[in-house]
């Protein structure tokens, strides 16, 4: 598709040049885009291009090709869009979560009674670095 479109921006510029025809001493017939003496200016038609009903239905396979393959890229950046803003959420969850820990204070859970059960250091501690690897395993 990139083709024709640099040969259709191109063939403007090849059906406006000039070519010369002319012949030299010795009889040979030369063309070029100078005049030279006793040159005499020819005008070149482009050849008329007409597709057949197969060349047709070929470019139509191609352009609906790409068209999918630019469909999938398009979903395959948006997949990858919500992935790094899922991503980054629960990156945030995290460091809020280790800066709770960070700050101090009680912490607790509560039971199927619904009561609460303070967590000792230990707890807090082995919860500090079960936060730590992982947003050093998911958040660099």
């Amino acid at each position: 598709m990139r083709h024709f479109v640099l040969c259709a921006l191109l063939l403007p510029g090849v059906v406006t040049a000039e070519i010369y025809r002319w012949t030299d001493a010795n009889g040979q017939v030369h063309f070029g885009e100078a005049p030279q003496a006793g040159a005499v200016q020819i005008e070149v038609k482009p050849p008329v291009v007409q597709h057949d009903a197969a060349a047709a239905e070929r470019q139509q396979r191609t352009e609906r090709f790409f068209d999918a393959r630019r469909q999938e890229q398009q979903q395959a950046s948006e997949k990858t869009r919500e992935q790094q803003a899922k991503t980054a959420q629960e990156c945030k969850q995290l460091r809020n979560q280790y800066a709770e820990l960070d700050q101090g204070g009680t912490f607790y859970k509560v039971d199927a009674q619904g009561e609460r059960q303070y967590y000792d250091e230990k707890q807090i501690d082995s919860a500090r670095s079960l936060l730590k690897a992982r947003l050093a395993q998911r958040c660099n």
